[in-house]
């Protein structure tokens, strides 16, 4: 086998990726400070489009080498990424629900792994201005290698968050190769037991980001609605050195607003700050998605964003936001398309929300993964509420107690193989961290979701401990907590809602009876 085994290492879920960071798209200073078109910035370079591929039924059938330079390609077809193998005749498509598509052993996946080797020849001109390069993939399902010109760059896996590579010494004025090697199944394939069709391969965006060598790397927008004012705070922190940073709001018809200078910050991993007070502000809420635009200003580059002002509270078991009482009239939405498989383009994602705005849907939930990035941009924009939920389903793990047990039985020992599971507390961890991290800057998520049905255990406990250490300004669910063991009390204090599918009329009748006095989510 020509690569290391990580696919079956809990230990090994990323390896030289870059930190998680929040989403965005540098520019420099000649595109101007309003660049919201994210491959129109001149330091992005899309990978979309054809690729070479040569499809593998296992791991053990890729004998050769194809990632080194000056490999004979001549026996790969051309694909287009993204994609998925199943839509370019290889492989099978498979529909499961409960079921994992593969027999419940984990970590290990089988032996006769599928697995689909890419190569993407392109010229590159490393940039005096912004030396280093950052390559991104959105999506790949489940697993993959990377190597830039036959030098190994890294592995990662979490097929709906991004992995982004510093890829600076490998890259070379002229031509050069990106090969990946995509498996069909990991060990993360047990936490990924989503009710869908399953597909495999590169199937959201690649590109390039360039930088300079000291540029802020990672920002937290956070807002405070006041009775006459808002109160914007923007916490930074740098790759290299902290280097001078222009902080400026302009309103929806970019005229500028405010502007401020980022200071040193302590007692945060978050190392600068800045604070601009607005006057009468306009509120964000799905009536009137009402957007400023951020631009965060260094000498080699700018970075754009949009922001929302609103500020979320609970009072009275009563969900404000903007001190207005709100009731969710919301949708689960799976990427999905009857052509494309789970490829969705920005145009097939506005006509899914436009279709929702039409309906009087005024939410949405990311069931069961993190969108793309731009998908939450579009509910900024349409004005949507959003429940963001992390890539966490072991749905299949009660599987091998439903032949021999009663549906109350199952339920008490469903979490027992993965979600109470110490072992599987870092990979839980890791995929709230990559939902969060992410998109925490977008006004149109509220709340944030651990998963779905994985049942209740250590893993979730530490999940949402770390997610309300992080994020105190939004409100955590996570709807398979009533599904638990009787071994031990477990720890309820981080979920604020209490959110359960498909109870009887009696659960319902019984919660209501008894929510009274009720001091968490679960007794």
């Amino acid at each position: 086998m020509i690569v290391p085994r990580h696919y079956e290492d809990l230990k090994i879920m990323h390896e030289n990726t870059m930190p998680s960071r929040a989403y965005y798209m540098p520019a420099s200073h000649d595109m101007g400070p309003l660049v919201e078109d994210r491959f129109s910035s001149d330091r992005v370079i899309c990978l979309n489009g054809t690729w070479e591929f040569q499809y593998f039924n296992s791991i053990y059938d890729l004998q050769e080498k194809f990632y080194e330079q000056g490999y004979d390609c001549s026996r790969f077809t051309q694909v287009e990424v993204p994609g998925v193998w199943q839509n370019y005749g290889y492989d099978s498509h498979q529909y499961t629900n409960v079921r994992y598509p593969i027999p419940l052993d984990p970590p290990y996946v089988p032996q006769e792994n599928p697995c689909g080797a890419y190569v993407r020849k392109f010229y590159y001109e490393i940039p005096e201005e912004a030396p280093r390069a950052y390559l991104n993939f959105e999506g790949v399902d489940s697993c993959f290698y990377v190597w830039v010109n036959g030098k190994y760059v890294g592995y990662s896996q979490v097929s709906h968050a991004t992995s982004e590579f510093d890829v600076t010494e490998v890259l070379k004025n002229g031509e050069n190769t990106l090969a990946v090697l995509v498996l069909k199944w990991c060990d993360g394939t047990y936490l990924e037991d989503q009710d869908k069709f399953r597909m495999s391969g590169i199937f959201r965006d690649v590109y390039f980001v360039n930088r300079p060598e000291n540029v802020v790397y990672d920002y937290f927008t956070t807002t405070e609605i006041q009775e006459e004012q808002a109160v914007i705070t923007v916490q930074a922190s740098y790759q290299g050195k902290a280097v001078p940073t222009k902080l400026t709001l302009y309103d929806a018809e970019h005229k500028e607003i405010a502007s401020q200078v980022f200071q040193e910050n302590t007692g945060t991993v978050y190392t600068h700050k800045a604070v601009i007070l607005v006057k009468e502000p306009n509120l964000w809420n799905p009536e009137q998605p009402y957007l400023y635009t951020l631009v965060l200003e260094t000498e080699g580059e700018v970075i754009t964003d949009r922001i929302g002002l609103r500020e979320i509270c609970v009072k009275d078991a009563v969900l404000y936001v903007n001190r207005t009482a709100i009731k969710f009239k919301g949708v689960n939405r799976h990427d999905s398309d009857p052509v494309t498989g789970f490829v969705i383009g920005l145009e097939q994602m506005k006509k899914d929300l436009q279709m929702m705005k039409e309906s009087n849907f005024n939410a949405v939930r990311s069931s069961h993964y993190p969108n793309v990035p731009y998908f939450y941009q579009l509910c900024d924009e349409y004005g949507l509420f959003v429940i963001a939920e992390a890539d966490n389903e072991s749905h299949g793990t009660q599987s091998q107690y439903l032949k021999d047990s009663n549906w109350e039985n199952v339920s008490r020992k469903w979490n027992e193989r993965i979600s109470d599971n110490p072992e599987f507390i870092p990979a839980t961890l890791d995929r709230t961290k990559l939902c969060v991290h992410r998109e925490k800057n977008r006004p149109c998520i509220i709340i944030w979701s651990m998963g779905n049905e994985c049942g209740y255990g250590c893993t979730f406990e530490e999940a949402l401990k770390w997610t309300k250490g992080f994020d105190s300004t939004r409100l955590t669910c996570y709807e398979s907590s009533f599904y638990r063991s009787d071994r031990r009390k477990y720890d309820y204090s981080n979920i604020d809602i209490f959110s359960r599918m498909y109870p009887s009329l009696e659960e319902i009748q019984e919660y209501m009876d008894k929510k009274t006095g009720q001091t968490s989510p679960v007794d």
